[in-house]
């Protein structure tokens, strides 16, 4: 072999020794770099189940409270009515405890304020919850009142309303029991 073959022999040795070298150092830092990238998706898999730990149990916590808001939801207002049942529950016992000396009109008279009375308390529980009567003087409107009857009437335009049946109620904006109404025609 001449020198020259031998250089090249020499030189191509190097040259794929330096090659395998640059190779293995390319190997390393892909592992290396593979490592990180699983290290990261790692870190991301548990920042996740985590989170989603976190969203389910405030799931089941808002479920638990709206269930039991839906079930004390009329806890007020069943509050402020005992006074009411209170109030009839006494006007009960006072005509229970009534001897027969007392005169039927005086025992009417003491009915009847005790009847105003709890009629008055009742109708204030139930504006304080937002519970009115729909206002039917005027004309029909079909959106709080339903008419059940038809008559003439000399003092009233044809579809006012002529009598009220039954009295209707909102709570809040919303149509609880429509007015029963008759109308003139």
């Amino acid at each position: 072999m001449s020198k020259e073959n031998k250089n090249s022999a020499i030189e191509a040795e190097i040259e794929t020794a330096e090659v395998e070298e640059i190779a293995e150092i390319d190997e390393r830092e892909e592992v290396s770099e593979l490592e990180e990238l699983r290290a990261l998706v790692a870190s991301w898999e548990d920042k996740f189940l985590r989170t989603h730990a976190s969203f389910e149990n405030s799931k089941r916590l808002l479920a638990k409270d709206k269930m039991a808001a839906v079930a004390y939801a009329n806890e007020n207002f069943a509050k402020d009515i005992l006074s009411v049942v209170d109030s009839f529950e006494s006007a009960l016992a006072t005509i229970k405890s009534t001897n027969d000396k007392e005169s039927n009109e005086n025992l009417l008279n003491k009915i009847k304020e005790g009847l105003d009375l709890t009629y008055a308390q009742l109708t204030k529980v139930l504006e304080k919850n937002s519970i009115k009567s729909i206002d039917t003087n005027g004309e029909f409107d079909p959106n709080v009142h339903q008419a059940v009857l038809q008559e003439e009437s000399q003092e009233h335009d044809s579809g006012h309303i002529v009598k009220v049946l039954q009295k209707g109620y909102t709570i809040k904006e919303r149509v609880l029991r429509p007015s029963m109404v008759s109308t003139a025609k």
